[in-house]
């Protein structure tokens, strides 16, 4: 089965100074998610942020928030994330010991539950939880820092994971974080990938947050949607 292709743009690369006005852009470019990265200095090195913005992004969109927590300990968070806005809730394979409970906490707290792996992380250590997720996150970069290159090998395992979910039969989407910009988004998405997170590429370099979008999507779609 085919998903759609999405884009989630991140606001780890937006400028704070103005994120209010950065997703808005974003919004009106076409992006279809708002990706929000939470770091806790522990898991990854950097510390980011937290429920406030997600409550102030909610404020000035529509459009579905996807959380990433990149923390320890996620399952105490949980319900705060979903109440102050988050559609969709990702934590990490690494970070969870009792993983399928975490995924059942996301889904009764209202939102979809998604798993992330990094890219030392074997896709079949996700076989016993994929019946129970709405996505798979496969880190294409180590997690914790934007702007980072692209780590080749993680085609495969987009791959792979594809297979894996069409096997079960059933309609999980592949999100990819890392490196991702008009060069690198063809082949995940050839590989199985249906969405993908983009901050340097959607608010960096010299183009517009519409013009990087807009060539994002149509390095994938071969069309410019807005």
């Amino acid at each position: 089965m085919t998903l759609p292709v999405r884009i989630s743009a991140s606001l780890l690369a937006a400028d704070f100074t103005r994120l209010g006005q950065q997703i808005e852009q974003a919004e009106c470019a076409g992006v279809d998610w708002i990706h929000v990265d939470v770091m806790d200095g522990t898991f990854v090195p950097p510390i980011s942020f937290g429920l406030p913005i997600i409550q102030a992004a909610r404020r000035v969109t529509a459009l579905p928030l996807d959380v990433h927590l990149m923390i320890v300990h996620p399952e105490r968070h949980i319900e705060a994330m979903v109440d102050a806005g988050a559609a969709w809730v990702t934590v990490h394979y690494e970070t969870c010991p009792h993983l399928h409970r975490v995924v059942q906490q996301i889904r009764e707290a209202g939102a979809h539950p998604s798993v992330a792996i990094n890219p030392a992380t074997p896709v079949c250590l996700l076989d016993d939880i994929l019946p129970f997720v709405d996505m798979v996150l496969v880190m294409t970069v180590n997690p914790g820092y934007g702007g980072q290159r692209f780590v080749d090998t993680t085609l495969r395992k987009i791959g792979d994971l594809r297979a894996r979910i069409e096997s079960l039969g059933r309609e999980i989407e592949i999100e990819v974080d890392g490196g991702i910009h008009a060069g690198t988004a063809p082949d995940v998405v050839t590989s199985g990938a249906s969405v993908l997170v983009a901050g340097t590429a959607i608010y960096g370099g010299s183009g517009s947050v519409v013009a990087n979008t807009a060539a994002l999507r149509e390095s994938v779609l071969g069309e410019t949607v807005r």
